[in-house]
């Protein structure tokens, strides 16, 4: 896990080699362990490294492979490299080191874009050919490691955050009213390429782009779920489906133990968190470290769920570690967490995470988390209403959307409106694709390849990295999802939601866990925004800063300051966190 960047000119212009390190640096969070550049003519590289595989420098990056003319640098972590590097070397491919940056660059230079199915695990990387000229950028099949561009006729930039990008200077900072119109919708939802930057953007996931030495470019997607069952699979019992189910979590866990450092896992309690432990377990894990953060209770609504956690770890004997984070601590916090955010994101649990993998960082360096159950195996409360419904897309919009096209025009001022319903217009695309076969299939299949990349996945990677603390999501193992979307919709919507996942952690782990009331990573205080927090976030929305941008239209202001709590969204959110947050964010930028 780390972080990546660099430059590539068409115009004959050197690569700045100050740029290039003021990038680099600016990852330093993500990779505290090592750091290194390449620069060679119109190319630049920069890496900042966390020592997860192959702890010699022999896998420092940029990696620079003279046999093939390949350079790279390299975000994340392939967990089949030990097989595929010993194909490679039956092959003829003679290696230098022992990690899985390396057998990228081989595989490229056996397969090309034939290696990318091959590959399991998440990443981003970008691969310059000398003797072409050409770079290769890639994204996982999930986002799950993050990848930002700033591109012109003459130049290309990319890095790992939205941050290190403006590091690299000359961007245009100006506010994408389509991003923007989706931020406001979507619930801070905003799909790649578009950030809320109009200069920066990001490669959309499971793609590979291809940039010749002149500048142009090819850009395919490698890989895309299908969300349609055969008439076999439409005959499968629910208990057929959990013993497949069962065989590839056991094997995506198993797959996520690849490392030569501890691995740990974030228990929330939750059936998901809870069944990683219960797999672990059960492969012969002993004293696994386990952790848990909870906060204080704010208007009677519980801070924690540490009682379903400590359930797990004392059924487990896990190395269990409970943090319990005060109120002020919080709010403290607040300022950093946000700048730690690659792009604004609404969800209360941002704070949660951020606290938490700063005390997981600590003692251990990678951990394993429950991120994209939901998403993939329909745990949320606006799939149920889908099954059946008149008009599908009505009514993902009606459970999903925090505000319609016509509030936010009436609270955006003029110059921030999108010219159309940016969102609506989204969704129904996507809806009307073929490939999924009812409502609830195409708001999995939504969900699964957009939401869950621009929204959960990459508050997991934000605040976790800004700790060097890497984070694998064994839900989002992509057989596991190629699984799930050949799962008939009536077994994910079974049992309260999430029934297939339910029913195959039966298999493993208490049932206290399974049948207790589904539950949120708690933090009562930024949803209820009083006393402090209310002040903090008048004093954003109504600095010289918030008033020189304008975005927001001053009554609309009014109201949310007169009464936050009587303005919730339908994924209970607060409209005036969500407003304040996009300002905090946008002034991290400038300080």
């Amino acid at each position: 896990m780390c972080g990546i960047c660099g430059e590539v000119t068409f115009n004959g212009t050197p690569v700045s080699a100050e740029k290039i390190n003021a990038m680099t640096e600016r990852l330093s969070s993500r990779g505290p362990d090592a750091s290194g550049t390449f620069i060679k003519g119109n190319v630049g590289m920069g890496h900042r490294r966390l020592k997860i595989i192959d702890l010699s420098d022999a896998s420092a990056q940029p990696f620079i492979d003279k046999s093939t003319g390949l350079t790279i640098v390299f975000n994340g972590c392939i967990y089949n490299y030990p097989e595929l590097r010993q194909e490679l070397t039956g092959l003829g491919h003679k290696f230098a080191s022992n990690g899985d940056t390396e057998v990228i660059l081989k595989a490229w230079a056996e397969w090309g874009q034939d290696a990318l199915p091959r590959l399991q695990g998440m990443f981003a990387f970008v691969i310059h050919e000398e003797n072409s000229g050409r770079i290769i950028m890639v994204r996982d099949r999930f986002g799950i490691k993050p990848l930002y561009l700033n591109e012109s006729h003459n130049h290309i930039r990319f890095a790992s955050t939205l941050q290190a990008i403006l590091a690299g200077g000359d961007v245009d900072r100006s506010i994408d009213r389509a991003a923007l119109h989706h931020f406001m919708s979507w619930h801070a939802v905003v799909p790649a390429p578009r950030t809320i930057l109009k200069g920066v953007r990001k490669l959309p996931a499971a793609t590979v782009r291809i940039i010749e030495a002149d500048g142009t470019s090819t850009e395919r997607q490698y890989w895309t779920p299908s969300f349609e069952s055969s008439s076999a699979d439409q005959g499968r019992s629910e208990s057929e489906w959990c013993d497949l189910l069962l065989d590839k979590l056991r094997e995506a866990v198993k797959r996520r133990m690849v490392c030569d450092v501890p691995v740990g896992v974030l228990l929330s309690g939750g059936v998901d968190s809870s069944l990683i432990v219960g797999l672990l377990a059960e492969q012969g894990q002993s004293g696994l470290a386990t952790y848990s953060i909870g906060f204080e209770d704010a208007n009677d609504e519980k801070g924690n769920e540490f009682e379903y956690s400590d359930l797990i770890a004392q059924h487990y004997g896990t190395n269990h570690h409970k943090i319990h984070i005060p109120s002020d601590e919080m709010m403290e916090n607040l300022p950093s967490a946000i700048a730690a955010m690659s792009e604004p994101m609404v969800s209360y649990d941002n704070i949660g995470f951020y606290l938490l993998s700063r005390e997981v960082s600590k003692s251990i360096k990678v951990v394993q988390s429950g991120q994209g159950a939901d998403e993939v195996f329909g745990g949320y409360h606006w799939y149920p209403p889908l099954q059946g419904s008149p008009s599908p897309l009505e009514t993902y919009v009606a459970s999903f959307f925090d505000r319609s096209h016509k509030a936010i025009s009436h609270q955006l001022n003029p110059d921030y409106h999108a010219d159309r319903n940016e969102s609506l217009a989204f969704v129904a695309e996507h809806f009307g694709r073929p490939g999924a076969e009812d409502a609830v299939a195409k708001a999995l299949r939504l969900d699964t390849n957009v939401m869950l990349v621009d929204d959960p996945v990459k508050r997991v990677d934000n605040m976790t990295m800004a700790w060097g603390l890497e984070a694998r999501v064994p839900f989002l193992d992509h057989e596991v999802v190629e699984l799930a979307g050949r799962i008939p919709s009536q077994f994910k919507l079974a049992h309260g939601g999430k029934g297939i996942l339910k029913e195959t952690a039966r298999r493993v782990v208490p049932a206290a866990v399974i049948d207790r009331p589904k539950g949120y990573f708690p933090v009562p205080a930024l949803k209820y925004i009083q006393g402090p927090y209310l002040q903090m976030v008048k004093d954003a929305l109504s600095s010289q800063a918030a008033k020189d941008r304008g975005l927001f239209q001053q009554d609309y202001l009014d109201q949310l300051f007169a009464a936050p709590s009587d303005h919730i969204t339908p994924l209970r959110g607060s409209e005036l966190w969500q407003v304040a947050l996009l300002e905090l964010w946008l002034q991290t930028l400038e300080a």
